[in-house]
């Protein structure tokens, strides 16, 4: 090294040993990897099964008016099972029995199994959702091109990193400085003054040539260029292996983004299963016979449901079974012993016993375009619900039967309208000399025959969704859906749901004439009453929720033995809710408001046409809960004031106690009466959730006066 200058001194580090051309000098910046202990896969039991059961012990010393009766009960036993075969098939079943000494309650058991295609679509969702790509068939792919890939960015950085080792380094100052001293001392051939003209060979042949001592530097350089070469030739193949394995990962992300697209769209089983198919999912997330079992709508035992159409049976309530099967024709079938409509558990009095046999078929999806033909038959009791039951009294063949025809045009996935034709059998005292299927068949006969045309839209620009339904129904025409009324009619319904400023003020509307929605109804008031109902609720945040509505409302009177009527009346009702905090404090307040408009005629109910508020106010205080409540019931004849306050508190996590005081004040006698109520929850690790209450209030009696009323609730819960 020359002497007399630093200018040429390069530091080198000093390495206790030799770093090879493989050591990685270089930095790279990775992704951590979690190595997690994977366990020996258990083996899933064959059954799992989740759900509740509840105990319900309820005790009333009075009952509201217009019903006298005292010391009822009533005990209630339900259970809700989930129930999930071998990991992979939901299935449903649920049951429950009530039974009271009361002469208005029905003491009902009942139970159901089912299956729905639509939970066995969300298990298949939930799956998806937690989809494990370790378990993928194309996660070995994946893998490999992963360890390919990350093979090639080791060798680029270990050839990357062979340029700067201080080996190298060293090496090539060695070899510069052995070809400088090298040429130290050599004289140069001095150029002649003098060239001869022409040049022979050019310039290159005067240019003075040094000896060849030396070639170090030319085979590093060689050896560099090689090395360079190389790592161009990696970095290239590294960028088309990246490129292929983001498709590979991108094409996953969408496999698993279109599997939550396919199985919500409205499309037909067999083209659903065709692009599950082709989508080549693992069976843990597609279990076997899936095809079959996505067709299969519905299918259920014990109490169940029959929803069909308006014009054969809808809404109806058996005991039985059904099934429906749509993978891409139409299937159906139901039978059963009627157990006329839910509502139908007040009343504790024995009917006839109602059957239905209904059994449909046609081509299309349920909910979309589709043509099916339906036929049913069974026994109602049509015409003589409230004669009581006398066993004097004679009951007639009520034997029904028929026919119909109903079609389905999906416009668009916004647009629909429905069609139904259908011809029934006669009543009894219509058939004369023919049969129940000889009226039927009978086509001169136009009397028992029927139409409906339903229809609904939606319109994505307003947010707009209407629904109206028109149907004609002949003297004799007869279904489980209708109830008969002796003449011709027609019923119509219209509803109308519209957002307004950005979807936080929506109200509803609708009309109805002869729907025929009770056994209880009076035909011939029915016939010409137009009902309408209308409600609005806004909702915006940070704001209380307001709701206004204006609708009929039910009563079922009591007008004899055994026989039983539903007067109609008009209800306006108004609430106002609003959960915020003050000073840090959670609140609650809730403003209510009803107006009844009856007549005391109507409905032998002794606040008649009256105004109720109520407001209700909430405090929640850590552990403790305050509740307080003022209310006033006024009509024409008096008013009602009443108050209330209780608390409730979280005494620990499994225990919460809570009791209150209520106050009472009627103007026309001025009698003021006082109440209370206490309520307890105990959990009980392993055993359940008991809940006990306890209540004393004041319900109206005869002559306008307010009469004690106890009450008391016994309640197990067991979640499992």
């Amino acid at each position: 090294m020359p002497a007399g200058t630093c200018k040429g001194v390069m530091l080198l580090p000093v390495y206790n040993y030799e770093l090879s051309e493989y050591t990685v000098t270089g930095v790279r910046i990775r992704e951590p990897r979690n190595y997690v202990t994977v366990a020996a896969t258990a083996k899933k039991p064959f059954l799992v099964i989740h759900g509740n059961v509840m105990y319900d012990f309820y005790y009333q010393s009075n009952s509201d008016t217009p019903y006298i009766e005292k010391e009822i009960y009533q005990h209630t036993v339900q259970t809700t099972l989930d129930i999930t075969v071998r990991d992979q098939y939901p299935l449903h079943l649920s049951f429950s029995t009530s039974q009271s000494n009361s002469s208005l309650l029905r003491d009902i058991t009942g139970m159901n199994f089912r299956y729905s295609s639509r939970d066995l679509k969300n298990s298949i969702l939930q799956k998806a959702a937690a989809w494990d790509d370790g378990r993928l068939k194309q996660r070995g792919e994946l893998d490999l091109m992963k360890l390919k890939l990350n093979q090639k960015w080791d060798s680029l950085y270990r050839m990357k990193a062979w340029f700067s080792t201080p080996s190298q380094v060293q090496r090539l100052i060695e070899a510069r400085e052995r070809e400088l001293y090298g040429v130290k001392d050599i004289k140069v051939r001095e150029l002649p003054q003098k060239f001869p003209l022409p040049l022979k060979g050019g310039l290159r042949d005067y240019q003075p040539k040094f000896p060849v001592k030396d070639s170090s530097v030319q085979l590093i350089a060689r050896e560099y260029e090689a090395r360079k070469t190389k790592i161009d030739s990696l970095e290239k193949e590294i960028a088309i292996l990246e490129q292929r394995y983001g498709k590979a990962l991108e094409k996953l992300g969408l496999q698993k983004e279109s599997l939550a697209k396919v199985l919500t769209q409205k499309m037909s089983i067999r083209e659903l299963t065709d692009r599950l198919e082709a989508m080549n999912l693992p069976d843990s997330v597609l279990p076997r016979g899936y095809k079959p079992l996505l067709a299969l709508r519905s299918a259920g035992i014990g109490r169940t449901m029959i929803d069909y159409s308006e014009l054969t049976a809808k809404y109806i309530s058996i005991i039985g079974v059904q099934a429906e099967f749509n993978p891409s024709w139409y299937f159906a079938f139901g039978s059963g012993a009627v157990d006329y409509r839910f509502r139908d558990f007040v009343v504790n009095t024995g009917r006839s016993r109602q059957y239905l046999n209904i059994i449909r078929g046609g081509y299309g999806m349920r909910d979309g375009s589709n043509l099916i033909l339906s036929y049913y038959t069974g026994k109602k009791q049509a015409y003589n619900f409230n004669t009581g039951t006398d066993p004097d009294i004679i009951v007639p063949d009520n034997r029904i039967m028929g026919v119909s025809l109903e079609g389905r045009w999906q416009l668009d996935k916004n647009n629909f309208i429905v069609g139904e034709v259908a011809k029934s059998s006669l009543p009894q005292h219509e058939r004369l000399n023919h049969g129940v299927v000889g009226s039927m068949l009978e086509m001169k006969e136009h009397s028992n025959q029927a139409y409906s045309l339903s229809a609904g839209s939606f319109i994505p620009a307003t947010g707009t969704r209407i629904t109206g339904m028109y149907k004609m129904m002949g003297a004799n025409f007869q279904s489980f859906s209708l109830y008969a009324s002796g003449s011709s009619q027609t019923g119509w319904t219209m509803k109308v749901d519209q957002p307004f400023f950005r979807q936080q003020l929506t109200v509803s509307a609708s009309v109805r004439k002869n729907a025929f929605t009770s056994i209880f109804e009076s035909a011939s008031y029915m016939s010409n009453t137009v009902f309408k109902s209308i409600q609005a609720t806004f909702r915006r945040r940070h704001w209380p929720v307001v709701t206004v509505g204006y609708f009929p409302s039910l009563q079922l009177i009591k007008t004899g033995e055994d026989k039983f009527m539903e007067n109609m009346f008009y209800t306006m009702v108004g609430t106002a809710s609003h959960f915020y905090q003050y000073r840090g404090v959670s609140m609650n307040t809730m403003l209510s408001a009803t107006k009844f408009y009856n007549r005391q005629s109507d409905s032998s109910f002794v606040y008649f046409n009256s105004t109720n508020l109520v407001m209700q106010h909430s405090v929640f205080l850590g552990r403790l809960t305050l509740n307080g409540s003022a209310s006033l019931a006024s009509n024409h004849d008096y008013r009602l004031y009443g108050g209330d306050g209780n608390a409730l508190y979280k005494v620990r996590q499994w225990l919460d106690v809570g009791g209150g005081l209520k106050y009472s004040y009627q103007t026309v006698y001025n009698l003021r009466q006082l109440g209370y109520s206490a309520n307890l929850r105990v959990e009980v690790p392993k055993v359940g959730e008991i809940m006990l209450m306890a209540d004393q209030g004041f319900v109206p009696g005869t002559d306008r006066r307010l009469v004690p009323n106890k009450t008391g609730r016994v309640t197990y819960t067991r979640i499992f």
